[in-house]
């Protein structure tokens, strides 16, 4: 561990230090105007975030999207303050009547930042220790993305060259999240990110030491990270000088992520508020802050204080990156001149297209077979991965059953690592046992850009990745998940292992598009759509969740009416085999779909036409407009039968009064597959039950 910077350069003058101070009036106002939010932490880091701003990190406040910028991440987003007084200063679009209307509606200064909402914010950050994970993610985004374009660079010559910055603080340290991600990081061996801890020793219940005793220093030299300790000057406030060098340190050290601890002193320099758990999360009231701004040498009469002589020169920063960028597009220029193939591969993937052909790579699979669609999907990756480079994922150590191995001699891992198909480059990414870890690190690939990523885990463990999944919504991210063994068909692990609530609970999340495709040739479908459907602009994206099985099931001839979600698989025959009105609509997804294909041939021997409707995506199929679903799913028919091996919720709108639900309303069991649909009602004969029940309620 190193304690003591090696070396310094630090231009630091007294504009600086005033636009320091600058900042924690900021913080301290915006919090007292609006009458909550957290000035505490602001105040503390404005050194911090002030020198990463205007020191440290490589950026164009006029272009915040450049692609050759600095990523930056505020983990510990309740302190948002931290974040959008750096953005105002800078020049990045925000000014000083959105700091003073911080937290209130339609302003551009949400209470945690938002990524699409406000320019230069990297990720929604705001559960703690999720940035943790994006900035991990963004970490190995940068470097699969110098693979794409750029291997042969030597290290630190390449236009896809950038650093990765995290502030965290000790709640986001405390979460399991960031544990799992730092040890992936440590792995990986991330030399691009650079982790910021502010040691305040101070949460919502107060001194830290009521929760946690460890020694956090020690647990990332245990990881495999460089780290180092910056100690406060003797006043207890940050040194930037002392900070800078411990930065400049970090960047050198290249084969190893870095951590840096930042003892801190929470609201520094509040005469009587400091190092409270009340200024946490809590406006420091007019008297403390009237006194704090006569301690740096403000007015306490005055509010939102900024000088011209600091917003002239922190603006300084879009000179700065005009010339930063300029620089760098002289490099990408000549880049583009020397490989002009990898400057049309990015351009493509840059505007988010596919390659030309790609779609008729996708296999297509013999009808009647009986194919698992995780296998399928399996097939299917592989054949696309040969044709979509920007295309990779992998699993949380379940590549064997969730059959998400890409290309099994190619796995992302550091050159130093045994395995002989370790690349730094590699297609296939060893998530391990980090469900959490995995989701919110998907979210930091997708927001870096310039990929396509996956992920896969069994269905029951979506539960681990929940809040990450959330936040993959809340931010429209083309993330692709993998979930399988999507029902109690997948067996003997029994009730611990077998979804039940997950896929009604996974709908219920705004935003995020559930598949569970019935057969092989659906599945292909699926990821042909969802492939399509890939998007960077902010708000027209969407996380997609595949639900796969483990067991085998039928496969039917291709449909590509299935990425409309929902579509007539068979329709209802009349006595002499010509198609006519239904009397009954069978509605199925997943391995339930040839239930009610079987349940139809029944009732159609007994002369009650039968449609089946197939619906892999109740998301997709509510895109449609109304004639489309109105044909598929005629209201005229009142009979209806929903048939899915979970809890019923998500169907009640789609059978009405009369319909009836072949459901699954409580736990399973641990027995083969075929034994608990047998013995839980999941027949045929039960769903052409269901069909003549519907039929007389429907007749009432």
């Amino acid at each position: 561990m190193s304690t003591k910077p090696t070396t310094t350069d630090l231009e630091w003058t007294a504009v600086d230090q005033r636009a320091v101070d600058t900042v924690r009036v900021l913080a301290m106002d915006s919090v007292q105007k609006v009458g909550n939010g957290h000035p505490g932490t602001a105040m503390s880091l404005a050194p911090a975030a002030y020198t990463l701003f205007q020191k440290v990190m490589r950026h164009d406040p006029a272009d915040a999207d450049w692609t050759g910028r600095d990523r930056f991440v505020l983990s510990a987003g309740h302190s948002s303050l931290t974040l959008y007084i750096q953005l105002y200063l800078a020049g990045f679009g925000l000014e000083l009547d959105d700091l003073k209307a911080f937290r209130t509606w339609g302003s551009k200064t949400p209470g945690h930042p938002e990524y699409g909402h406000t320019t230069g914010v990297e990720t929604t950050t705001g559960p703690l220790g999720q940035g943790v994970a994006n900035a991990v993610g963004m970490a190995m985004a940068a470097r699969y993305e110098r693979g794409l374009f750029d291997p042969e660079a030597a290290p630190g010559t390449s236009p896809f060259d950038h650093f990765v910055y995290a502030i965290a603080g000790d709640g986001c340290l405390q979460e399991g999240i960031s544990a799992e991600a730092s040890s992936l990081a440590g792995h990986q061996r991330l030399g691009n990110l650079i982790l910021l801890w502010d040691d305040n020793h101070i949460s919502i219940e107060g001194d830290t030491e009521t929760a946690i005793s460890e020694d956090t220093m020690k647990r990332y030299e245990a990881y495999g990270w460089h780290v180092q300790r910056v100690e406060p000057k003797e006043n207890g406030d940050l040194d930037p000088a002392a900070l800078f060098a411990a930065i400049e340190a970090a960047k050198a050290v290249t084969d190893r992520p870095s951590f840096i601890a930042m003892r801190s002193i929470i609201a520094w320099p509040a005469p009587n508020a400091q190092n409270t758990e009340a200024a946490h999360g809590s406006a420091l009231g007019e008297d403390e802050i009237a006194a704090t701004k006569r301690v740096m040498g403000f007015d306490p009469e005055q509010h939102f204080e900024v000088s011209d002589e600091v917003i002239a020169h922190t603006r300084k920063a879009l000179d700065r990156g005009r010339e930063a960028r300029g620089e760098w597009e002289k490099a990408f220029a000549a880049w583009r001149t020397a490989n002009p193939q990898r400057a049309a591969e990015f351009d493509r993937i840059r505007a988010g297209e596919l390659p030309a052909g790609w779609e008729d790579k996708l296999p297509e699979f013999e009808t009647g077979k009986g194919v698992a669609t995780r296998a399928a999907s399996g097939k299917i990756l592989q054949a696309l991965g040969a044709v979509v480079p920007e295309l990779w994922g992998g699993s949380a150590d379940l590549a064997g059953s969730n059959n998400t191995t890409i290309d099994k001699t190619s796995s992302f891992l550091p050159a130093d690592n045994p395995l002989p198909e370790a690349d730094p480059y590699g297609r296939t990414v060893h998530f391990g046992i980090r469900e959490h870890a995995m989701a919110a690190v998907m979210n930091g690939i997708a927001l870096h850009g310039n990929t396509r990523i996956y992920g896969g885990t069994f269905l029951v463990f979506s539960d681990y990745m929940r809040n990450a999944v959330r936040l993959s919504a809340l931010m429209h991210l083309p993330v692709t998940y993998v979930w399988t063994h999507d029902s109690i068909g997948l067996g003997e692990d029994g009730p611990t292992h077998q979804p039940v609530e997950h896929l009604a609970s996974l709908r219920a999340i705004p935003g995020l598009n559930i598949v569970r495709p019935a057969d092989a040739n659906e599945t292909a479908v699926a990821w042909q759509e969802i492939l399509k459907r890939y998007t960077k602009e902010f708000g027209k994206g969407a996380p997609h969740g595949l639900a796969l099985t483990r067991q085998g099931v039928p496969t039917y001839e291709r449909n590509e009416d299935a990425a409309k979600g929902g579509y007539v698989l068979f329709d209802a025959e009349g006595p002499s085999g010509q198609n006519t009105e239904p009397q009954v609509v069978l509605i199925g997804t997943g391995s339930e779909v040839q239930l009610a294909v079987e349940a139809r041939e029944q009732l159609q021997a007994a002369g009650v036409p039968t449609r089946v409707v197939s619906m892999p995506s109740v998301e997709w199929f509510e895109e449609q407009d109304q004639g489309y679903r109105d044909a598929v799913l005629p209201p005229s028919v009142k009979a209806r039968v929903a048939v899915e091996a979970g809890i019923g919720l998500t169907w009640h709108r789609y059978v009405g009064d009369a319909g009836r639900i072949v459901s699954l309303e409580h736990f399973g069991a641990s027995a083969d597959g075929k034994v608990l649909f047998r013995e839980f009602g999941f027949t045929a004969d039960a769903v052409a039950a269901a069909a003549r029940e519907s039929i007389e309620a429907a007749a009432r």
